[in-house]
C-alpha cells in the first residue's frame, strides 16, 4: 500500500455506503479499538461529512467532521498505517480544514489520545492548542485513557 514514488495527490471525495468495507478495514488495521460499522453508517446517515481519500483506486485514509452552530468537531481522521509518514495526514488534515472554513465554523474541535505522539504533533503543527483534558475517554489495555482536547480558530479578529 506504501507509495514513496506518488506521481499525484490522492483524491477527496464524499465517502459512501460502498466505502464501508474498505474503511472499515483500515480503521481495524489503524486503531486497538475501533469504531463499528454502525458508528461509520450513523454518521453518514446524520449527514457529517464523511470523505475518503483515494488514489488509485484504493481507500488511503478518510476523515469525519461534523459541523454545526460556528463550530465543527472533527471526529475521526485516519491514514492507512502501512501510508503513515508520507505527509498524507497533514493533507488529509487540511483538507478537512477546508471543509471546515466552507461551513463557516469559528473553531475546530477534537479529541486525541494522550500516547498518540504523532497525532498531537500533526495537530499542534497544524495550529491547534490544548484546552482540555478528558480523562478516561478512551478504551485502553488496562483500563481507559484519557483524551486531550484541542482546538484550532478558523476566523481570526481584524487587524
Amino acid at each position: 500500500m506504501a507509495q514513496a514514488e506518488r506521481t499525484h495527490h490522492p483524491d477527496f471525495r464524499p465517502m459512501g455506503l460502498a466505502d464501508l468495507d474498505a474503511v472499515m478495514a483500515l480503521e481495524r488495521a489503524a486503531y486497538p479499538y475501533p469504531w463499528t460499522e454502525g458508528i461509520f453508517k450513523d454518521c453518514l446517515r446524520t449527514g457529517y461529512d464523511c470523505w475518503v481519500m483515494e488514489q488509485d483506486g484504493q481507500i488511503l485514509g478518510y476523515a469525519i467532521l461534523s459541523a454545526a452552530a460556528g463550530e465543527a468537531h472533527l471526529l475521526n481522521l485516519c491514514v492507512a498505517p502501512a501510508c503513515q509518514g508520507q505527509g498524507l495526514g497533514r493533507w488529509l488534515l487540511e483538507k478537512t480544514l477546508q471543509l471546515a472554513r466552507w461551513h463557516q465554523v469559528d473553531t475546530v474541535f477534537l479529541e486525541v489520545r494522550v500516547s498518540n505522539e504523532a497525532a498531537r504533533a500533526l495537530y499542534e503543527q497544524a495550529g491547534f492548542n490544548e484546552i482540555g483534558l478528558r480523562p478516561g475517554y478512551y478504551p485502553a489495555g488496562e483500563g481507559r485513557e484519557d483524551a486531550i482536547v484541542m482546538a484550532r480558530p478558523m476566523r481570526f479578529p481584524a487587524a
